[in-house]
């Protein structure tokens, strides 16, 4: 419902002009939007903020409109929040409208409140009695989202199930000790234990599992120093939050949920800049797990709806996340009770060589032209309870766009009897083991390949049938269907047919009078794999697909709705694609889901080596020759 906005004189501040009309809120722009709700008179004592961000202007109202502040505010233990636009220079109160029956990501505050509340416990203190665990101080607790089991419990209230560990001492790796078969359900909101559940009890493994460096001594002593220089500086500027690299120009910025987020990419090309995005970013990710034992079985993470990626970014290091000659922009958010902070260094810029970009040989001539290939690197990096997710988009000299997700940090660990291995989870170490689990990214990629109107073809490699026109039977060529509406543009990857997705304008022609394209590769891309009845995929449905089609629609942010947590399901894509939406002759957003499976090995243990997943997009037609000819050939080569 919407209220009516109470009859107030908001504060008022004097914020100068900014750089962009898509630079992110400011530290004084966060104070005057907060002090103007605050205001109102309308928040409860215990309100508190769960995101304050730019509501960014359509693109084509940028710099036309007055800055504006999106929050959500939760004022209240129950299921709702409020949502707020304030003007930012006048702290005028756009708009003010309540969601029941939805929940925010989970706080940092009411997680400490339900750790609290278990120390605090009777029955959770006998539990962790019964496995001979006396000292609370030596247990950690982890708080997650619950999902969503139609338990009366969850009606109405915002609560989270707590898993603990054993750390023998404070710098133990916890996840090495899993304090098996306990569960709390705690009301987090108010701080109250609802459920202790108890399976059984698993003695704690007793192996360390530490990672730290005094632990796995000797070093290596035959690794010399590499050192990456540029003695005349990178090759890229930043003004603000706008990129710009060799013919690409960007704006970079991070958002509390989805991380970093990519505005108004463009390539310059004979003396304009020709668009490709308005806007990529991670719109949501879900981490299922496939072990269907009771301790465990109710496991899945939304990591951007339920906790979010900006909030867990790290502070980077030179040298250790980034190597080069580096660049950083920080991240000015809002925390929990509205007050500006800052993640210093949350985003890394930098180049790369990466090998050769293209190359041959005059066999008659034994003349050699080589070119070097570089990209330009945009990356963040999230701690997300366990995992850690790095996250890098990269442009190339050969105008593609690459996004590139490494996954490391530690597995979800088990504990069990030693030798009980299962199918479902795999014995790391001595009676600990890990659920097998998927890590499932979607991209939301609002195209603008040429200009405003794309549509989409579906481009599979296909063998031709026997016959005259092929007598050898070695024929086989690109076939392709244009995906009109969105049902059928719910499609998903086939290795054997080579398919691709071209994005196409239809307005836009190259030399050969061929309308101008950009085509998704994807890489490894699996789909959920739970059942279509479970909770999870009912909740995670744009997992089910790998690639979806949508018209252009403000409101439609994320690919599971706005607020997954402790949500029944049926939001986001599934929802919004029901609808059966022409897909031609209108500005669309591509939705590619990609991932990895995780079966975990005894070589993910005690921390993950990084695996990767991620896809390309790659120009088709939409250059009349190879865009890198104007590379200048290295000085030593001949």
């Amino acid at each position: 419902m919407t209220d009516p906005i109470a009859p107030t004189t908001p504060p008022t501040t004097t914020s100068p002009a900014t750089a962009h009309p898509y630079d992110p809120l400011r530290s004084d722009e966060i104070t005057a939007v907060v002090a103007a709700v605050q205001a109102t008179g309308r928040l409860g004592d215990g309100a508190w903020f769960s995101t304050i961000t730019l509501e960014a202007p359509p693109g084509e109202d940028v710099g036309q409109r007055p800055r504006r502040a999106r929050l959500v505010i939760v004022d209240g233990p129950g299921a709702s929040v409020i949502e707020a636009v304030v003007d930012v220079a006048d702290g005028r109160i756009g708009s003010w409208h309540r969601r029941d029956g939805v929940r925010p990501p989970l706080g940092l505050h009411e997680s400490m409140v339900a750790i609290a509340a278990l120390h605090g416990h009777a029955g959770f203190v006998e539990a962790l009695a019964r496995r001979g665990i006396t000292d609370l101080a030596q247990v950690q607790i982890d708080p997650w989202p619950t999902g969503s089991f139609g338990d009366p419990a969850e009606a109405e209230r915002r609560i989270v199930r707590c898993i603990s560990y054993y750390r023998e001492e404070p710098g133990d790796n916890g996840y090495a000790r899993p304090i098996e078969g306990l569960l709390a359900v705690v009301d987090m909101a108010r701080g109250k234990v609802l459920e202790i559940v108890d399976h059984g009890i698993v003695p704690v493994p007793t192996h360390a599992g530490s990672y730290l460096p005094h632990d796995h001594e000797p070093h290596r002593h035959d690794l010399r120093p590499l050192e990456i220089t540029q003695p005349e500086g990178p090759s890229f500027t930043i003004d603000g939050n706008v990129l710009r690299w060799q013919r690409w120009s960007m704006h970079v910025s991070l958002d509390p949920l989805e991380g970093l987020v990519l505005r108004d990419v463009g390539y310059e090309d004979g003396g304009r800049v020709r668009p490709i995005l308005r806007r990529a970013a991670i719109s949501e990710m879900v981490v299922p797990y496939g072990d269907p034992d009771p301790a465990h079985g109710w496991k899945n993470a939304f990591d951007v709806g339920e906790w979010g990626l900006g909030r867990m970014a790290n502070s980077l290091a030179l040298g250790c996340d980034c190597l080069g000659e580096i660049r950083y922009l920080d991240a000015v958010y809002a925390d929990e009770h509205g007050a500006p902070a800052t993640i210093a260094n949350a985003i890394c810029i930098h180049e790369e060589d990466v090998g050769i970009l293209w190359k041959h040989v005059d066999l008659y001539t034994n003349r050699t032209e080589v070119r070097r290939a570089r990209r330009l690197v945009i990356s963040s990096i999230a701690t997300v309870g366990n995992y850690e997710y790095a996250f890098y988009w990269c442009v190339h000299l050969d105008g593609s766009i690459e996004l590139e997700v490494k996954l490391t940090g530690i597995v979800s660990t088990k504990a069990i009897v030693p030798g009980a291995d299962t199918v479902h989870a795999p014995e790391l170490a001595p009676g600990l083991a890990a659920p097998v689990h998927q890590h499932l990214f979607c991209a939301r990629l609002d195209v603008c390949v040429d200009g405003p109107v794309n549509e989409v073809h579906e481009v599979d490699v296909i063998p031709l049938e026997p016959g005259e026109a092929n007598p050898w039977e070695n024929g086989f060529a690109p076939a392709r269907r244009r995906l009109d509406r969105e049902l059928a543009a719910r499609c998903n990857v086939d290795p054997g047919r080579s398919r691709t997705w071209h994005i196409v304008n239809p307005t836009a022609s190259n030399r050969l009078g061929r309308p101008t394209a950009y085509r998704l590769t994807p890489g490894p891309s699996p789909t959920l794999l739970a059942g279509e009845g479970s909770n999870v995929s009912a909740r995670a449905g744009f997992a089910r697909h790998n690639l979806w089609v949508t018209p252009v629609a403000p409101d439609e942010r994320r690919a599971a709705g706005d607020y997954p947590n402790q949500h029944p399901g049926g939001e986001g894509l599934p929802r919004w694609t029901q609808a059966d939406r022409s897909l031609v002759d209108t500005p669309i957003v591509v939705w590619h889901t990609f991932g990895v499976t995780h079966v975990p090995r005894p070589e993910d243990w005690p921390v993950m080596p990084v695996d990767r997943c991620g896809f390309r997009l790659v120009p088709v037609g939409f250059f009349d020759a190879n865009p890198a000819l104007d590379v200048p050939p290295p000085d030593h080569c001949h």
